[in-house]
């Protein structure tokens, strides 16, 4: 995808001035320009191939505190949009928060936070790393079948533009690879998978190396016992963690504070967390996945204590939920053709003893270590947690057999409290979090 979007930010410019002659008070546009290419093999086989282009824009307008979005692809009329979009705002019902973002907020300067690449990976060189993907899966002893491998790559780039004189532009590029097996016979065969997805082509990992792990991970699952019904010392692998922190991330979101569905909402200035830990969202690291020069509403966003040596210091906001709680925006917008929503960047759980997770093993002598679960388990409205899950049991301070189809639940507020760390955070995500115990936990098996 090419580097220069200033014709998308012309057109940006040009649907602004289209909405201020047909009344708007305010306004602005988003253009999107998406490119991806992507292939799926399976058992060796190329079984589909995928590219797709799109270049999109929003149009939001504001007619006192009335407003409106309107969406379409680039091709259309930008006068006969804004007419539209100011016509619905009209008849639309006030909202005494809506509006843009205060001018002294706006990012003066773009940072260039190393977000794209612009090599081009071509679908034959996508099959092959795909197929390698797999075949090295497939090549893990016990491995008996394939879910299937792929292998994709794209860019975005987002052009922003204001009535209140903001003009920013920023692209991200996206490299990635996938493989899913199988291993055991019959109807006692367990999946699972590997990936690795890079906003720059040479940092993403080895396909030999990735598919390596997943049949690894797949082995290990084969012959699951069950568990017995009772309260097990808990703890979880990064990809539950990663979920279980989100959730806690969603709870701390302005729009749920807002509007009152959050089990947090009167916990301001309270421990949420044990007094060793810090939850920090930083949008301007350089190459990272959550990261943005400036958010949805051309805000430049900075670093953020969202929990501070356990206490909760501060919501994510974008300019509406600001409004309704009396604060100010954070920089944490997050656009949509669907319109303006908070939402995190970069979230980091700093902090804690970070011991090898070996060693959390050891002092936790005996209970689950869970590596999947099941279905959507958090209500962040109540707190109240409850999911299945599959994993091993440790025994004697070492993982043991593997074990499934059982049930952990207990309370958000708890088992944040609880948290200790170990130390294998991986940095790839836009939650970086490390293996987590969280205490004893109801569990219901057999």
């Amino acid at each position: 995808m090419s580097d220069d979007l200033s014709p998308l930010a012309d057109l940006g410019e040009r649907l602004i001035a289209a909405a201020r002659r047909h009344g708007a008070d305010a306004s602005d546009a988003a253009v999107v320009r998406s490119r991806s290419r992507s292939v799926e093999v399976r058992l060796g086989k190329v079984e589909e191939t995928e590219s797709s282009e799109s270049d999109d824009l929003s149009l939001r307008v504001f007619v006192g505190r009335r407003s409106a979005t309107v969406s379409a692809d680039i091709r259309a009329d930008p006068d006969r949009l804004a007419e539209r979009a100011v016509a619905m705002a009209r008849v639309s019902p006030e909202n005494p928060y809506a509006g843009l973002a205060e001018p002294e907020l706006l990012a003066r300067e773009i940072a260039d936070l190393d977000l794209f690449d612009p090599s081009e990976v071509g679908g034959e060189a996508l099959v092959a790393a795909a197929l390698e993907t797999e075949e090295a899966a497939r090549a893990v002893p016990g491995v008996t079948n394939s879910g299937g491998a792929s292998a994709g790559m794209g860019a975005t780039g987002l052009v922003l533009v204001t009535s209140t004189g903001f003009r920013g532009t920023r692209q991200r590029s996206g490299f990635s690879r996938q493989v899913s097996v199988l291993a055991g016979e019959g109807t006692r065969m367990e999946r699972d998978y590997d990936f690795d997805s890079r906003i720059h082509l040479a940092d993403l990992e080895d396909a030999s190396a990735i598919g390596r792990r997943a049949g690894e991970r797949a082995v290990r699952r084969v012959h699951p016992d069950k568990v017995a019904t009772g309260r097990y010392a808990i703890v979880l692998d990064p990809r539950v963690s990663r979920g279980l922190v989100g959730s806690l991330v969603g709870a701390i979101n302005g729009s749920g504070i807002a509007r009152g569905t959050s089990f947090l909402k009167n916990r301001m200035g309270e421990a949420v967390l044990p007094d060793a830990l810090s939850l920090i969202d930083e949008p301007l690291l350089r190459r990272r996945a959550g990261s943005r020069p400036f958010d949805g509403e051309g805000v430049r966003g900075e670093r953020l204590a969202l929990v501070e040596n356990g206490i909760l210091r501060s919501w994510i906001l974008d300019s509406a939920a600001a409004r309704e709680l009396g604060l100010r925006t954070n920089g944490r917008a997050s656009r949509s053709s669907s319109g303006v929503s908070p939402s995190s960047t970069n979230v980091t759980l700093e902090g804690g003893a970070r011991r090898p997770v070996e060693d959390l093993l050891r002092d936790t002598w005996s209970g689950i270590y869970v590596t999947e679960t099941i279905g959507h388990g958090a209500n962040l409205v109540t707190g109240d947690y409850s999911t299945g899950a599959s994993g091993f049991l440790i025994e004697d301070g070492r993982l043991g057999r593997p074990v499934s189809e059982f049930t952990i639940a207990g309370n958000l507020a708890d088992m944040y409290r609880a948290i200790e760390t170990a130390d294998d955070a991986d940095t790839r995500f836009s939650l970086v979090v490390p293996s987590l115990r969280i205490g004893e936990m109801t569990v219901a098996g057999r």
